[in-house]
């Protein structure tokens, strides 16, 4: 096992509560220990790292084999006597997440079971949406303390070992997020199958990180990017080659072209030489090559001199999420709705109206909570689903909130994971008309809870849509009371509230269905 940190004794924590989190990565099982205190501060302990065979076999042969599995097993019970001594040992303080390699493993479910029978850590698979969150998290400190970055539009980009991650910031603010099948092990792996020359392979590489990059080109063109930040340990490894005293958690900036050649070197050596003279794991000698051509090949599609180098992964933003017990932050929360405007606008929504909805919609999560106990995280879903309910008009006025599901279903918005989008389209679709039913295949296909949270956000949605149904934006004040069996919504400075009320009797009685209550709009005389 090797050690990312000086840091490696054993010893008890007591400044702050202990926390640990397990990347599952394409190469290797990274485990990173941490103290957390109350204020939400990381202090990070140390790092830990094993190689595995996870995206060789996925990669390859669409499944992960039984001797890697139990290679796996065997890490993970290393990692579980570790943290043992740590004293981490109850479930709220370790978090072990899967990406690609495993996501996209016929046998992930087996692989998934047998490390918790055999060491009881449960592995969360995260989809690409999940993992550009965690980046953004891990990242943000850095953007926010360095003002040439903070007032640039740049590009995080991070190479792994199956997908390439890109977030394009500006102000701290994302502006576009994307990942792309573009992996230096899956590259490498699916071209050694074709058993061609040295020469001819480097060509077929070239050829298919350029495919990629002209894909990218097309959503992020060269004058967007002003700077390109890289993550990962290929471009670590780079700036201790390129740049001797540089030391971690330091920024650093490498001219492409001495990237350019060290990848030409890289390339040209074989895994066991530069096993040899790296000193580096074979799992890390099969990725670097491809993985070091990508990142020069990326910087040269955006027309720059210069990467610069950052030490920062994603176990940074996992421990981040940890220290704030799971909840989205306000600047976190802005990022996401940043997105659906975004979205809204592609299909010309009626943005004033949408934002006013959205308004009312937190409104109306923050009063009801006694009534909906939905956990905080459901906010930001229902006022998502709020800011894009109406975007399905775009297709067609008829039947608008189907149209509304598929747009939502079938888009990215950042942050959010591909269940959580599911969420937010099934919300917008039931705003109006039909409640769900038994024939609704996709709604039914939920769990328990999610059904139940979809139900009470739609009713909530409904309510905020008819506050708003004139499209004039001219309730901001909500006072709520209960009344004889109903929950009654008084609303200050207004004369007439008929429209409103018109407009909530027609959207049916979802709302009551939910809560067991019905509602009364009234006017609250000042």
């Amino acid at each position: 096992m090797s050690t990312e940190t000086a840091d490696s004794r054993i010893r008890p924590v007591t400044a702050g509560r202990p926390a640990a989190v397990i990347d599952v990565g394409a190469t290797s099982i990274r485990m990173a220990i941490a103290e957390i205190d109350d204020q939400g501060g990381v202090r990070p302990i140390t790092t830990l790292s094993q190689a595995v065979s996870l995206g060789k076999d996925t990669f390859t042969r669409g499944s992960i084999e039984k001797s890697t599995i139990e290679d796996c097993v065997r890490v993970f019970k290393s990692y579980r006597r570790l943290l043992a001594e740590y004293q981490i040992e109850r479930p709220e303080q370790l978090r072990a997440v899967a990406t690609s390699a495993v996501r996209e493993a016929q046998n992930r479910l087996s692989f998934l079971d047998r490390i918790y029978t055999a060491t009881g850590i449960p592995i969360t698979v995260i989809d690409e949406s999940e993992v550009n969150r965690v980046t953004y998290l891990g990242v943000q400190p850095l953007l926010k303390s360095d003002p040439v970055l903070a007032n640039s539009r740049t590009a995080i980009i991070e190479v792994g070992g199956g997908s390439t991650e890109l977030l394009l910031v500006q102000n701290a603010d994302v502006i576009f997020s994307h990942s792309y099948r573009l992996g230096s092990l899956r590259l490498r792996e699916q071209l050694e199958t074709l058993h061609a020359s040295r020469t001819a392979t480097r060509a077929m590489m070239e050829t298919h990180i350029r495919r990629v990059t002209d894909q990218i080109l097309q959503q992020v063109p060269p004058e967007m990017a002003e700077k390109m930040v890289t993550m990962g340990g290929d471009m670590r490894f780079a700036a201790r080659e390129l740049i001797p005293e540089w030391r971690p958690h330091q920024v650093v900036g490498l001219p492409v072209a001495r990237l350019e050649q060290l990848a030409d070197r890289i390339l040209g050596l074989t895994e066991d030489q530069l096993v040899h003279r790296y000193h580096i794991t074979f799992p890390e000698a099969g990725t670097l090559g491809p993985a070091l051509l990508a990142y020069a090949m990326l910087a040269r599609a955006f027309e720059l001199e210069e990467v610069i180098v950052c030490d920062v992964n994603l176990r940074d933003g996992l421990l981040t999420e940890m220290a704030t017990r799971g909840a989205w932050n306000e600047d976190f929360a802005n990022q996401v709705l940043r997105s659906a405007v975004d979205l809204g606008r592609k299909f010309d929504f009626h943005e004033a109206h949408a934002r006013h909805v959205t308004k009312l919609c937190k409104i109306l999560f923050q009063g009801l909570r006694d009534e909906h106990q939905l956990p905080p995280r459901y906010e930001l879903l229902l006022m998502t689903a709020a800011m894009l309910h109406e975007i399905g008009m775009y297709v067609s006025v008829g039947s608008y909130h189907k149209h509304t599901m598929y747009l939502i279903d079938n888009s990215e918005l950042f942050g959010l994971s591909r269940t959580d989008e599911r969420l937010v389209a099934l919300t917008a679709r039931y705003h109006r008309k039909t409640s769900p039913k038994p024939t609704h295949t996709i709604f039914t296909a939920l769990d328990r809870d999610q059904r139940i949270a979809v139900v009470k956000m739609a009713a909530m949605l409904r309510l905020a849509d008819s506050l708003d149904a004139g499209h004039g934006q001219r309730l901001h004040e909500l006072q709520f009371s209960k009344e004889g069996g109903r929950l009654v919504i008084s609303i200050p400075n207004v004369e007439d509230l008929s429209l409103e009320q018109l407009a909530l009797k027609q959207t049916g009685t979802l709302f009551e269905e939910t809560y067991g209550m019905p509602v009364l709009l009234r006017r609250l005389r000042m």
